[in-house]
């Protein structure tokens, strides 16, 4: 027996509603109560998430679902749930995180300002481990940025991608030997813990802070294949001060955590870039571990270079996390209170 079609019962808008505003349901067939259930989760915590995400009212009685918001983020949210309810009746497992990277995908800036030449799909980063796939609008723009510009930006909460796709592009252009090393870059900047008390030379007090920067290698390429391309030097990992006096030709090079470098070091760091190379800078001007009073030199270059020709910015925001949902709701909240700060510290003009 055939699935019966999935119509649409329009719903009068309701008089007061805004202009390019949506308000109908849906039913979803066949009608299965334990599929509903896990499509709406826990006492509905996978509508909900929908619901905040997507900023529309989404509300189910059975197999019907009501959807209400601005017209083109209702048919994204009605194209998701339709999706999710055939992958569940096919055996998917649906978790909020699961829901939450594929809310990334639905993004309503995905469809509607897709990325110049990307078609509004994002072609997969190939790496040793398998594809990775940027997810959201500035994910795409980044990755397609990265890959026409010899100079990169990505500035950003924790959690948006910055470093990780940062790292895959890298990785895929060695092993497409478009670049012959790797150099992933931190400065050595203490973050409230002493440096000094920790055992080893300054390479060995380092290395913990590099750690993001190897997960994400060993993920891509393994343990065994990252600690061999270290041992013959195609890939270092070093503290941002070994950087200065060397010029890097055929490389891929990224500055992690780029908002606790001087504005000295940014330069040297920036100055560095040889023919045939890359370099991708990222940072999260938020979360700034320079002494008071010093000023960053990510945020200074991103005043200065702006309108530099062949150096691309690619700025993230809160709904780029794909972290867990909560990530996002704490990134608003320090905003929140550092706008409420700004804002009282503002002396009136007398």
């Amino acid at each position: 027996m055939a699935k019966q079609s999935l119509d649409i019962d329009p719903i009068p808008p309701e008089p007061d509603s805004r202009s390019g505003y949506a308000s109908y349901s849906f039913l979803l067939e066949p009608d299965d109560a334990k599929h509903i259930a896990v499509l709406c989760g826990h006492l509905n915590t996978h509508l909900k998430l929908i619901s905040e995400r997507l900023e529309i009212a989404v509300s189910n009685r059975g197999n019907q679902f009501s959807l209400s918001g601005p017209e083109p983020i209702c048919s994204i949210a009605e194209s998701l749930i339709r999706q999710l309810y055939r992958e569940i009746s096919e055996g998917l497992r649906l978790s909020v995180e699961s829901l939450h990277l594929r809310l990334q995908q639905a993004d309503l800036e995905l469809l509607a300002l897709a990325p110049p030449n990307s078609g509004g799909q994002a072609r997969g980063i190939k790496t040793k481990r398998g594809t990775i796939k940027p997810r959201g609008y500035n994910q795409i723009s980044y990755v397609d940025a990265i890959r026409r510009h010899d100079l990169n930006f990505g500035v950003g909460p924790a959690g948006t991608g910055k470093t990780y796709l940062a790292v895959a592009c890298a990785v895929e252009a060695l092993l497409e030997e478009e670049v012959k090393r790797i150099l992933l870059v931190r400065p050595a900047v203490e973050a409230g813990e002493r440096l000094g008390f920790l055992p080893g030379d300054l390479t060995q007090k380092v290395d913990p802070y590099l750690r993001p920067l190897y997960d994400a290698l060993f993920e891509m390429l393994g343990v065994e294949s990252v600690t061999k391309l270290i041992e013959r030097n195609v890939i270092e990992v070093a503290p941002l001060a070994f950087m200065r006096g060397r010029t890097l030709n055929n490389a891929f090079i990224i500055l992690d955590e780029a908002q606790n470098t001087t504005r000295e070091q940014m330069k040297m760091f920036l100055t560095r870039l040889g023919f045939g190379s890359t370099a991708v800078i990222t940072g999260d001007t938020t979360q700034i571990d320079l002494p008071r009073g010093q000023p960053s030199g990510l945020v200074h270059a991103r005043d200065i270079l702006g309108e530099v020709t062949g150096i691309s910015f690619t700025n993230f925001d809160r709904k780029d996390v794909v972290r867990h949902p909560l990530v996002q709701r704490v990134v608003d909240a320090y905003e929140s209170q550092e706008q409420t700060e700004s804002s009282s510290n503002v002396k009136p003009l007398l």
